[in-house]
């Protein structure tokens, strides 16, 4: 009996539907671009938009977007809000990116 017949096809289609609203959230330019910001650390509102040049609204919206799916979580200080990667499950997709698409040829042994 191989392996696959060993799978729970409820769960199986259960993990699908997650990893698909996932790379939903995932599948947009802006979006892809504060989480790989975040990746490298906690940071507030203005200075995601200093670094990244993506202009509010679309800022909140995309950051909103991002915190309903629970990709990102927030902590309040003061009047500033502070942004983090909220499911390390993200950080691996990223780092899986980042080698497949940003890495130089030198950098990735090709």
């Amino acid at each position: 009996m191989s392996d696959f017949a060993k799978v729970d096809i409820e769960q199986m289609r259960q993990s699908a539907g997650d990893a698909a609203l996932m790379l939903r959230s995932l599948a947009h330019q802006d979006r892809l671009l504060l989480l790989c910001q975040l990746s490298q650390g906690e940071l507030c509102v203005s200075d995601l938009e200093v670094q990244l040049g993506i202009q509010q609204p679309n800022l909140s919206q995309q950051l909103g977007v991002l915190r309903r799916e629970g990709l990102v979580a927030t902590r309040r200080e003061g009047k500033h809000i502070y942004y983090r990667i909220g499911d390390e499950r993200v950080l691996s997709l990223l780092q899986t990116l980042y080698g497949l698409f940003c890495q130089s040829p030198e950098e990735n042994g090709s």
